[in-house]
């Protein structure tokens, strides 16, 4: 998934910002909270946060691995986002928004439902 793909599909969803931090990382958030973080050049490796039981599961799967200076929060890295199926990387990036989401204050949370 490049990068012109990437913010098509997340920059839908309520209160969805992205920014570039640190130099080169194109990142996004949602209310301030990150849930995705890729290169601002191009394709390359994407990171987003898993479900604390399955982040093991997937760092021991092919194409996956720890995201550099995230994976203490549970964050894995996909280094060659070709590799995996579109929706299943879909389905992670969904599910890494509805995470840092639901970390949102509750009166967040609704203005964001709205």
């Amino acid at each position: 998934m490049d990068q012109a793909a990437l913010r098509a599909f997340l920059g839908g969803w309520p209160g969805v910002e992205a920014s570039i931090k640190w130099g080169e990382d194109l990142v996004f958030c949602v209310a301030g909270k990150m849930f995705c973080v890729t290169r601002d050049h191009g394709t390359g490796p994407i990171s987003f946060k898993v479900e604390d039981d399955r982040f093991l599961e997937l760092t021991e799967r092919p194409g996956f691995e720890p995201a550099p200076y995230l994976a203490r929060s549970h964050w894995v890295m996909v280094a060659e986002p070709g590799r995996v199926p579109a929706d299943e990387l879909r389905a992670f990036l969904r599910r890494s928004y509805e995470l840092a989401r639901a970390k949102l204050p509750k009166k967040t949370q609704r203005e964001l439902a709205d």
